[in-house]
């Protein structure tokens, strides 16, 4: 049995799953954040290896983590990368112990997504002027998240060659490498043509650019400057929900409303648990309730 310190066992960890688990780097960065937060504590504490660590100390961590006001859901994923961290040190022999064993996992509560309405929707992708490069982008990404239910990161990791304007449809490539074909309607499509034989020419600066969205340096779209332009569109409409997730569970809502098949909602966005696609009916009735008691005398 190897005895590493609790340094050298987070650095193992890491690099198993950034080449072995397939994980998204959001999630790796998150293991990495927690885990890191984590090992400083029990270190604290005296700790010097994985197996000088208890369950008590555990769960003293936890205990801090819910005095810090962190959300179930936030001290769910610690607890998931916690649990994850010390089987594999017991798998691969770097640790005797599994100070895990006994530890309850909390319940995340079940969060009703904010949904946009139809008309909100079309005012916000009316703010983009597609008069220029930055604007026909704009517009196509704020179309293609709302017209096909996409991820950010679904969207900015696009190729020119995912999009199939012929067919109508788009390969995504969503979570834990799972691909996915999504159909792309008449405005998300024309949006996209325009963005791809117009701005996006402008913005490339070698042919040979595979990515869809590009920024006006002739780079992939990132992350942070997809977010800002999706926050500014959202203020200039003057709506207060500024996720960029808001589209995507507008999308999946208004389906729905419209009569779509349940089981074709959860393809389309890509979910392996029919459950999470289930939040959605929720939102749809909790909407038809609101009109019921609009619309209705005795409402």
């Amino acid at each position: 049995m190897a005895s590493v310190s609790l340094e050298e066992a987070l650095r193992e960890f890491v690099s198993y799953a950034s080449a072995e688990r397939g994980l998204s780097p959001n999630t790796l960065s998150a293991y990495r954040r927690d885990l890191t937060d984590y090992a400083s504590f029990v270190e604290s504490l005296g700790r010097g290896g994985p197996d000088d660590v208890t369950h008590d100390d555990i769960t003293a961590f936890l205990q801090r983590q819910w005095a810090k006001g962190y959300a179930a859901s936030t001290v769910a994923r610690k607890v998931a990368a916690i649990k994850t961290f010390h089987k594999f040190l017991a798998r691969e022999g770097l640790s005797s112990r599994l100070p895990t064993e006994l530890l309850p996992t909390p319940k995340k509560p079940r969060r009703v997504p904010d949904v946009l309405s139809v008309d909100e929707v079309t005012r916000l992708l009316e703010q983009p002027m597609a008069s220029d490069a930055a604007g026909q982008r704009d517009r196509a990404l704020l179309e293609i998240l709302y017209g096909c239910g996409l991820r950010v990161s679904e969207a900015l990791a696009l190729d020119l060659e995912d999009v199939d304007f012929k067919r109508g449809f788009v390969r995504v490539l969503g979570k834990g490498s799972k691909e996915r074909v999504v159909p792309v309607g008449g405005a998300a499509s024309e949006a996209l043509l325009a963005y791809v034989n117009g701005g996006r020419k402008q913005s490339a600066r070698r042919r040979n650019d595979s990515a869809l969205f590009l920024n006006l340096r002739g780079s992939r779209l990132g992350r942070k400057g997809a977010w800002k332009l999706i926050k500014a569109y959202t203020a200039r409409a003057g709506l207060q929900a500024a996720h960029p997730h808001t589209l995507r569970h507008s999308f999946a809502t208004h389906l729905l409303e419209g009569g779509a098949d349940l089981r074709a909602v959860q393809e389309m966005l890509g979910h392996a648990d029919i459950g999470t696609t289930q939040i959605y009916t929720h939102v749809s009735r909790r909407r038809l309730r609101e009109v019921y008691k609009k619309a209705h005398p005795r409402g």
